[in-house]
């Protein structure tokens, strides 16, 4: 089953809740099947890192993890505010995805039909 996610990789992104709310980020990768987005700065755990090998260095690593995609909120780049994201087919019967703010279009969406 193909779970449909609102944003898309490199989408700024306002985060809704949990320990990061408030603060903006850029969308480093999307993960459809988990519904789970992984957003620059935000969530940011620890893990322990052991060599691998003679050269690699051990030691506490700070990564992103991946948080749900339905705690984010796209920014819009027209109004600059978070947004909830809407479809409209364009005249040349392309279809966009539109700032529900203040109706510019944000991107073209790849026609699925070529």
């Amino acid at each position: 089953m193909n779970k449909k996610v609102h944003v898309k990789q490199g989408d700024n992104v306002y985060i809704l809740n949990g320990k990061d709310r408030g603060k903006k980020g850029k969308v480093l990768k999307v993960l459809p099947s988990e519904h789970k987005v992984l957003v620059e700065g935000i969530n940011m755990i620890t893990k322990h890192v052991k060599p691998r090998n003679q050269f690699q260095q051990g030691g506490i690593v700070k990564k992103e993890a991946p948080i749900y995609a339905d705690k984010v909120m796209l920014i819009c780049n027209k109004c600059g505010a978070p947004t909830k994201v809407g479809k409209r087919f364009l005249d040349n019967g392309s279809k966009a995805r539109v700032c529900k703010k203040c109706g510019e279009v944000i991107d073209i969406l790849k026609d699925p039909r070529k």
